[in-house]
């Protein structure tokens, strides 16, 4: 028994092995794809309800549950300011990032032609009508909509309202019943998700078998495409920002970074990277009581390397789908994911989710989901790797700003 303990798979082994299941069963029923429609399509069809069921909600509560937590942020001043708005604008230039590689390479991705799916874009908007769109006119419709940003922008202004209330007696209440409800969500997406090899098998079984094995050459481009998008934002934008901001040189930088990249790559986790990852700052300059703030802030809300992963899978499966992304459909993308990264950072299956999220913000079919959750853990490495080096900068760099705030300050008393 404790054998068997010891062998029990991770999730995403268990999903990688789900997708070469669903490939083989797909490729074995390419004669009668009816099968795998009528008999399998079912479970995935459910196991997609579900996650569809769970995200409004679980992303509600997440990001209030977030903004609360942000009353650290005044304690500490200037740094928590700096540090968000550092996260937020890297993580915008990373989704920026994510689609327009992701679009210059989209003439590599096939389109799939499913017998029984047809989707129609819905017809372009203008900016100002979707900024109108992003917030809500109603509580409960952006729930049963599935629109995430006014979800999003909800949960912000409700999160607000529930510091701002300082003279209520019952505010402690307030804030324990918040992160009792997001607690128990996060249970539920805990449970869902573990359903998630059966969902892929179940999602992608029959889109073999209708379209055959050909189809399976496009994840070795999404994923060189999402591969090339990490490397330019962690070379351009993590070297400009530490050269500009912090005066540090970017190839002492990646240099001193390197054991914290080579453990998140084969970890995956920036939890787990951590440790190594304060040390790495301290080597480069940081100061240890701000790399201590910043970093474990950064594994929970930065998210640079899922916000690309972000964009590229919305043109890959838009591509997939034969659908082409307008304008104003990149911009709810860029605006989704960077706030969702606050929201949904630190849940399990966090890509999964955002990715659903982004899918429903501008239409798009979220069953292409099983197209690459597959190999969702060869995407993890290299998103985590970018994640904990952006948090590094982050760290490296408000070090950097404070230090010279405070010979400013000494040179003015003098």
């Amino acid at each position: 028994m404790e054998r068997l303990k010891k062998i029990k798979l991770s999730l995403s082994a268990r999903i990688f092995i789900a997708l070469v299941l669903g490939i083989i069963a797909g490729v074995a029923l390419t004669a009668k794809p009816e099968i795998a429609v009528t008999y399998i399509r079912p479970f995935g069809t459910i196991f997609l309800n579900l996650v569809k069921w769970v995200v409004g909600p679980l992303v509600f509560f997440s990001i209030m549950s977030g903004v609360i937590s942000m009353k650290d942020i005044k304690k500490v001043g200037s740094i928590g300011v700096k540090t968000v708005l550092y996260y937020i604008c890297t993580t915008a230039f990373a989704i920026t990032i994510g689609l327009a590689v992701a679009n210059v390479f989209k003439g590599f991705f096939t389109a799939v032609q499913t017998t029984d799916l047809t989707y129609h874009a819905s017809s372009s908007v203008s900016f100002m009508d979707t900024l109108v769109g992003i917030f809500p006119s109603n509580f409960i419709q952006p729930f049963a909509e599935a629109n995430m940003l006014q979800i999003i922008v909800a949960a912000i202004i409700i999160g607000f309202a529930i510091l701002l209330v300082q003279h209520h007696a019952d505010q402690a209440k307030d804030v324990q019943f918040v992160e009792r409800i997001n607690a128990i969500f996060l249970k539920a997406m805990e449970m869902i998700i573990s359903l998630s090899p059966i969902g892929v098998f179940c999602l992608l079984c029959p889109v073999v078998a209708e379209n055959g094995p050909t189809v399976l050459g496009s994840l070795a481009k999404v994923l060189f495409v999402a591969y090339a998008g990490f490397f330019i934002h962690t070379i351009v934008v993590y070297s400009a920002t530490v050269s500009t901001l912090a005066k540090l040189s970017p190839i002492r930088f990646f240099k001193e970074m390197l054991p914290a990249m080579m453990f998140a790559f084969s970890s995956a986790s920036s939890v787990g990277t951590l440790p190594i990852n304060l040390e790495c700052t301290e080597k480069l300059g940081a100061d240890k009581e701000i790399a201590s703030f910043i970093l474990p802030l950064g594994a929970t809300i930065n998210m640079d390397g899922t916000a690309i992963y972000q964009g590229v899978c919305s043109i890959f499966i838009a591509s997939c789908y034969g659908i082409t992304l307008t304008f104003p459909q990149m911009l709810t993308i860029v605006l989704t994911a960077t706030l969702a990264s606050i929201g949904t950072a630190g849940v399990p299956g966090a890509g999964m989710i955002m990715l659903t999220m982004v899918l429903q913000s501008v239409g798009l079919p979220i069953e292409g989901i099983a197209l690459v959750a597959g190999v969702d853990r060869v995407f993890d490495m290299g998103r985590t790797t970018v994640n904990i080096t952006g948090d590094a900068s982050c760290a490296v760099i408000v070090s950097a700003l404070e230090r010279r705030k405070r010979e400013r300050q000494a040179k003015g008393k003098d």
